[in-house]
């Protein structure tokens, strides 16, 4: 069976869609671990992520949100249960106690890129699009970097598959 010429248009026309959408460069917010993209996140000017873990000498939960503001990782706000050991006294502009959380508001500093080591014992986890996807691994301390990049999408392809199936 042949094809038209309009069939060879059309496939023609989905090949060259397919190679675009592989190829072109798109905001991401990537976590990789020794150079290697572990995980990728839809990423650009406005994304919002969080990071959950569990404080080494307080064992309590802190979870602090971050934004992309002019291609940047920006932190603008942390939220933890207790004062103690590496706690800051004050950060940003405004602190508020909000059902049991100290929570310090429009802190505002840049941490482009981010780097966490994420040992199993403190759990890290990363909140993206109302979902958390752990970061910790069992018997490891890896150490992460979180940044926003653009990147092909065939770069972040196994991250993307590896989290899908996972």
């Amino acid at each position: 069976m042949r094809l038209r010429p309009v069939g060879l248009v059309g496939v023609a026309a989905l090949l060259i869609l397919a190679a675009v959408a592989l190829l072109w460069p798109r905001p991401w917010l990537v976590v990789r671990h020794d150079g290697v993209i572990r995980a990728a996140f839809a990423g650009g000017e406005g994304a919002r992520f969080a990071l959950r873990w569990t404080h080494s000498v307080e064992k309590e939960a802190w979870i602090e949100a971050f934004v992309v503001r002019d291609g940047a990782i920006e932190l603008v706000s942390t939220r933890f249960k207790t004062f103690g050991a590496g706690v800051p006294a004050a950060a940003g502009r405004r602190t508020t106690l909000e059902d049991g959380w100290v929570v310090m508001h429009d802190i505002h500093r840049i941490v482009d890129p981010l780097a966490v080591q994420a040992a199993a014992a403190e759990d890290y986890s990363l909140r993206h699009d109302g979902h958390w996807h752990a970061l910790s691994t069992p018997g490891k301390k890896p150490i992460l970097v979180i940044e926003n990049r653009r990147l092909p999408l065939y770069r972040v392809l196994p991250a993307l598959i590896a989290r899908c199936s996972g």
